[in-house]
Order: structure tokens, then sequence, then C-alpha cells
């Protein structure tokens, strides 16, 4: 998929399949907010505005208050990539959160995922 088509895309509506992907095993909505927002900064008030607008990948990280200082240790493979060797830097950040929401489904403690 080309890379403007995955940033012009809205969070909204990948946001659903988040919340799909992780409550399928056994996890929660909340689970899934605590991780986008430790990754983002954002608080929950705002999360929802970013939803409610439905902004876009590009907007909704542009718009973050602070990426998570140890964003660096969100290491492996998504989507057949290693996520510490994407170049493009709005691509790194949505698969970073695509890792995240993997490692939550596949069962991994919120302290694990939360890289404490």
């Amino acid at each position: 998929m080309e890379n403007s088509r995955v940033f012009n895309m809205s969070f909204a509506s990948v946001y659903p399949h988040y919340i799909n992907k992780a409550e399928k095993k056994g996890r929660t909505k909340e689970e899934v907010d605590t991780i986008i927002c430790w990754l983002t900064g954002y608080h929950q008030k705002l999360l929802q505005h970013q939803i409610d607008v439905k902004a876009n990948f590009e907007t909704f990280f542009a718009e973050a208050p602070q990426m998570h200082p140890n964003v660096s240790k969100i290491t492996g493979v998504i989507c057949g990539y290693r996520v510490e060797e994407i170049e493009n830097e709005l691509m790194q950040k949505i698969r970073y959160l695509d890792k995240l929401i993997d490692e939550l489904a596949k069962g991994k403690t919120m302290e694990k995922i939360l890289r404490k």
C-alpha cells in the first residue's frame, strides 16, 4: 500500500479495528486507549477529539502532544518490516502503534507493552 494512502486514512476508521483485535483476545478498549495515550501523549479527551473529527494518521501524529521517550524500545517485526528500521518517520509511528496493539492481542502484560 502506498504511504500517502495510509497517511490519509482516518485514524477513527482504524481505531475500531484496534479495539476489535484486542477484544477478540480478551483484552479491553481501555487497554487500547492506555497504549495509544502512552505512545502519543494524548489524554482520553484529546484522543476522543481526534476520533470525533476523523483526523487522518498524518494529523493524528502531527498533533500528538509528545511521543513517549521509550518509543525507541519498541522493536520487532510488523507487516514484514522491522519497526526500528522504518525510515519514514510517520510510517514508523503508525507501525509502532500496530506493534503495540499486536503485543496486547498476543497477551503481553501492560507493563511489558509500556516498556516499564
